[in-house]
């Protein structure tokens, strides 16, 4: 899979891309990512790529005519790629985001700066979306581009060595991952729970299923919100969960919920299912 990355500050992903599983992946061919300095496609003898606001205003925008000229560019190289804006306006980028761009050939991810881009990107359609990393503000898209790229290539077949560590991820139920432990066995008195060390797979596997249902109620009761338990066992457990929960709150006193609105969200966001 091909990345095109936008940016004035083509430095930044020097260590990233040299390292760990992007890293490999480039240099197996995995992925190809080429990194393209907006400042190149400036017709300024300074190679300047801003200027101030139209209206007045604190700090300065991202013109027009040098990213017009980059994307038009690589849109005129094949494969045509998908050009994504990085930007707060953007939808959230999640797992099913990311496993969705993975199935493009070529990405191109423009980086943002400054306060902004001149609308005129937008109004002409020269993205194909945008995209955001979450609710607050970032210098610039380098970050999110770094975050989209990692996010992305978990999804390229031969990435990831083990696959299975791929769908076994948090977000890929919509929930998050069980817990993991790994030696000593005990450590400053807290000891690694003991199914783990009982060779029975079976066990295993239905302790980290209810440890993951357990955190993600504990965490990320938002999540719980949308999950839709599909077999008898998951919902055993959400059951025993939501009495845990209850219990909780009924222990630390009667008015805990008030005083602990994320154990209260807790509770009512799992499923209500019979024992």
């Amino acid at each position: 899979m091909r990345f095109d990355i936008v940016t004035i500050f083509p430095g930044f992903f020097a260590s990233p891309l040299s390292e760990s599983l992007l890293g490999r992946a480039i240099d197996g061919g995995l992925l190809e990512v080429r990194l393209v300095d907006l400042r190149a496609f400036s017709d300024d003898p300074h190679r300047k790529v801003d200027d101030e606001p139209y209206g007045g205003g604190p700090g300065m925008v991202l013109a027009a005519p040098p990213v017009f000229a980059a994307v038009e560019a690589l849109r005129a190289e094949p494969p045509p790629p998908h050009v994504v804006f990085l930007s707060p306006q953007g939808r959230r980028l999640d797992a099913a985001v990311a496993r969705e761009l993975a199935g493009r050939q070529r990405l191109a991810l423009v980086c943002g700066r400054y306060e902004g881009i001149d609308e005129r990107a937008r109004e002409a359609g020269l993205f194909d979306e945008e995209l955001s990393l979450g609710d607050f503000v970032l210098s610039g898209g380098e970050v999110a581009a770094l975050a989209v790229l990692e996010a992305v290539s978990r999804f390229v077949p031969g990435v990831v060595g083990d696959a299975g560590s791929v769908t076994a991820d948090s977000f890929e139920e919509g929930l998050l991952d069980h817990p993991h432990y790994t030696r000593p066995r005990e450590f400053r008195g807290l000891p690694v729970p003991e199914v783990l060390f009982s060779g029975h797979h079976e066990k295993i596997r239905r302790f980290r299923r209810e440890r993951q249902l357990q955190e993600t109620a504990r965490r990320r009761p938002d999540l719980l919100q949308k999950f839709t338990p599909k077999s008898d066992e998951d919902r055993r457990i959400l059951a025993r969960v939501a009495g845990d929960l209850a219990e909780a709150i009924s222990a630390a006193s009667p008015d805990a919920a008030s005083t602990n609105p994320d154990l209260a969200e807790a509770i009512s966001a799992v499923p209500k299912v019979p024992q």
